[in-house]
């Protein structure tokens, strides 16, 4: 008896990420049900495909071979169902997209909004991270990062926006602290440091009148999230060097106060990236013009 459509598919998920887990997230079902499918698929086939215990799962020499005929199989059947797009008005189906935490909001909260307006047949899953992610082992579509942290073999479209930092500090924090004039005085100063995952620290870089300096700046408290920057920043935790348009209310209402704002420059440039040109869905195509034709004003997206 041949195997079932669903049981390859399931193999090739398991395949891709070497993980019950991560494959039964990918395909929106219980590992138990992958695990049942997997039995089923070598009870038909009389081979075992997969080797696995209760830590890790690797391929076998069978598996491997069917993978590797089976992964463009299933890629050319869903380029041919996704031409199908071309037909209708708006295009069908899920895109999945990891972005950084830290711009997340900034960059997608306005453009999911008027994708799923504009294309009400499609899905858009956003995770949010700033790690280093391998979309391509993770299944997502594409991912959003700056340019200086982009793999060689992805290819790249720019976004259309701008993002600059802002140092803040509450009226607290200042009242018996001096504003620094110059990045040279944060050395004096309490600052909120940021942890990516891999663990490095960022340092606040900045730029007036073509001079650029970069500092490590010190102090008590080392996040991972600029949310949890923020909230520090105004319990008067020290300073913080965060996205302006995070704070911006909060500077408008008095709640924080910005220094060395003619020391901040826009940030790096901030870049879409995916796997191949050879198979853009008609929902990432979408996705892409809207991030290249600039992000919607608020008011826009009301509409």
């Amino acid at each position: 008896m041949l195997p079932k459509t669903s049981e390859l598919e399931a193999f090739v998920a398991v395949a891709d990420h070497l993980s019950f887990q991560r494959a039964a997230v990918d395909r929106g079902v219980t590992r138990s049900a992958l695990s049942h499918a997997m039995k089923a698929l070598e009870d038909r086939l009389g081979v075992r495909l997969l080797n696995r215990n209760t830590r890790s799962v690797s391929l076998t020499e069978a598996g491997a071979a069917l993978h590797a005929r089976l992964k463009p199989a299933f890629g050319d059947l869903a380029q041919a169902v996704e031409e199908v797009n071309r037909f209708r008005d708006s295009p069908l189906g899920t895109v999945r997209i990891t972005v950084p935490r830290s711009v997340g909001l900034t960059v997608m909260g306005p453009v999911i909004a008027r994708l799923v307006a504009e294309n009400p047949g499609l899905r858009i899953e956003v995770s949010s991270s700033d790690a280093l992610v391998d979309i391509v082992a993770e299944g997502f579509d594409a991912g959003i990062r700056f340019g200086t942290r982009l793999e060689q073999d992805m290819v790249a479209t720019r976004i259309a926006t701008q993002l600059r930092f802002a140092v803040v500090g509450s009226p607290g924090y200042f009242a018996d602290t001096a504003m620094p004039g110059s990045p040279h005085d944060l050395d004096r100063h309490r600052c909120i440091r940021y942890c990516f995952p891999s663990g490095v620290i960022f340092p606040w870089a900045f730029e007036k009148d073509g001079a650029a300096i970069t500092v490590d700046v010190r102090g008590p408290v080392l996040l991972d999230d600029q949310e949890l920057m923020i909230e520090a920043a105004l319990a008067g935790s020290g300073l913080a060097f965060v996205f302006a348009d995070r704070v911006e209310r909060h500077i408008a209402g008095g709640r924080l106060v910005r220094c060395l704002a003619d020391w901040t420059p826009q940030f790096g440039e901030l870049f879409l990236y995916y796997p191949s040109r050879r198979f853009v869905s008609a929902g990432l195509r979408a996705l892409i013009d809207l991030l290249k034709a600039g992000l919607p004003a608020p008011d826009d997206v009301a509409r």
